[in-house]
């Protein structure tokens, strides 16, 4: 199993690169019962999430590793607005936010690919608001650890609808739950 000291850009890359047609064969042409599901006051559905994907592909990870690649005087990450994805997504349809965000992981994994990066720029590092110095391999490693979070987040939600109509079978069932 693959952890942070041995994180593989190829192996990261196979994620990255599949986390569009995951979440477009999970949500697309669903009910908005399903897309706008929710757990609460302040939480987000599997349609803000698709915003927020978006979001970081456009302000995150591309853009972060280019500020450690330059290795400039100024390497500190601009803070990152979790929430940015109301507004942005507003009057879009979950079909625009697919297609976007399908858009816009295609042309950071372009960029990705031709950088060909080495070890030796996978250690450079860059300066994260809140943790500090931070290397552009753990920066890679959190954006699959992202997408893949955001992937059960999503498949989370939609379960939670059928929370009380599984009946007895709750118990073998701790997504429900969690």
């Amino acid at each position: 199993m693959a952890d942070s000291l041995n994180f593989k850009l190829e192996q990261g890359v196979e994620v990255l690169e599949r986390t569009p047609r995951v979440m477009r064969a999970m949500l697309s042409g669903l009910d908005s019962a399903w897309t706008d599901a929710t757990e609460g006051p302040d939480t987000w559905s599997p349609y803000v999430i698709v915003g927020h994907l978006i979001h970081g592909e456009r302000t995150d990870w591309i853009p972060r590793a280019t500020l450690i690649l330059e290795q400039g005087e100024n390497r500190r990450f601009t803070p990152y607005d979790r929430f940015a994805q109301f507004e942005k997504s507003k009057g879009k349809t979950l079909e625009n936010l697919l297609d976007e965000f399908t858009q816009l992981r295609a042309g950071n994994l372009m960029t990705l690919s031709k950088w060909r990066l080495t070890d030796k720029q996978l250690a450079l590092e860059g300066e994260h608001p809140e943790f500090g110095a931070v290397t552009l391999r753990q920066l890679l490693a959190t954006w699959v650890a992202h997408d893949l979070g955001h992937i059960a987040q999503a498949a989370r939600l939609m379960a939670r609808q059928y929370k009380t109509a599984v009946g007895p079978w709750r118990a073998y069932l701790p997504v429900l739950d969690r």
